[in-house]
């Protein structure tokens, strides 16, 4: 999948003066049905998060608290996205390499992935990564 399938999506928000609420619905307001979540918090200032790809998982990527950067690349190009609204997410698709960075103080990541925790989806090596992205061309 090209780079430009991964896309900001600006989720529903429901305003109220006593307080906002947000919702995500799996296959209606992101494309695919959400089988886990995780979220990362406490990131040392300086630190990143990430240096992987997924064959098959896709992943929409929220900043429930705080702000931080997301370099994709699928290859042949690289873009960053900041996120810093929680009304806002970033769609993953399979194979892009991601890295996390620029956490701001108390940031928390929320990941809603398309499905379990499967080690044999992750590529850990960038070079294999890449080799593997030419393929798919």
């Amino acid at each position: 999948m090209p780079l430009n399938d991964c896309r900001i999506i600006e989720l529903p928000r429901i305003n109220d003066p006593r307080g906002n609420l947000t919702f995500i619905e799996g296959e209606n307001h992101i494309p695919f049905d959400i089988k886990r979540v995780y979220y990362l918090y406490d990131v040392p200032g300086g630190s990143d998060r990430g240096a992987h790809a997924h064959k098959e998982l896709h992943q929409f990527v929220i900043a429930m608290s705080g702000s931080f950067d997301i370099v994709l690349d699928d290859g042949d190009r690289q873009r960053r996205f900041h996120l810093n609204r929680s009304y806002y997410g970033l769609y993953i698709c399979p194979m892009m390499w991601r890295t996390l960075d620029n956490f701001s103080s108390g940031a928390v990541c929320t990941v809603l992935a398309s499905r379990p925790y499967e080690e044999s989806d992750y590529i850990r090596d960038h070079g294999e990564f890449l080799s593997l992205a030419k393929k798919k061309k």
